[in-house]
């Protein structure tokens, strides 16, 4: 099995407009989708990201707060998907719940090792 980073931006104007009870059952969704990719023995790992962050650039180092971005470039979290190659990768996360909005995108790639 091939291991991919599943990186989920985007959608977040869409969810400051759920109420309450829309949030709980999108939240739901993701916890269900989750545990089944746990279940098949597909999750790897993943977390949401908070907002809050820090950006270092360059030979110069830069630090600065961020990341600051447009909603729909905005990480919001990731998955370590286990899958056969790239196209059963993307079969699994066509089931993802960020897809539940207009703005909400999965980017889905393999994760390569290191050559010393």
């Amino acid at each position: 099995m091939k291991e991919f980073l599943l990186l989920f931006r985007g959608g977040g104007t869409e969810r400051r407009e759920l109420s309450p009870e829309q949030i709980e059952e999108h939240l739901n969704r993701w916890q269900e989708w989750i545990r089944g990719l746990a279940e098949d023995n597909r999750l790897g790992g993943g977390q949401p990201l908070l907002p809050e962050g820090k950006v270092l650039q360059g030979r110069q180092q830069k630090l600065t707060d961020g990341p600051f971005m447009e909603g729909k470039e905005i990480v919001g979290g990731f998955v370590i998907l286990r899958a056969a190659d790239i196209e059963e990768a993307v079969q699994m996360s066509r089931h993802c719940p960020n897809l539940e909005f207009e703005g909400g995108l999965v980017e889905i790639r393999e994760i390569g090792t290191l050559h010393p």
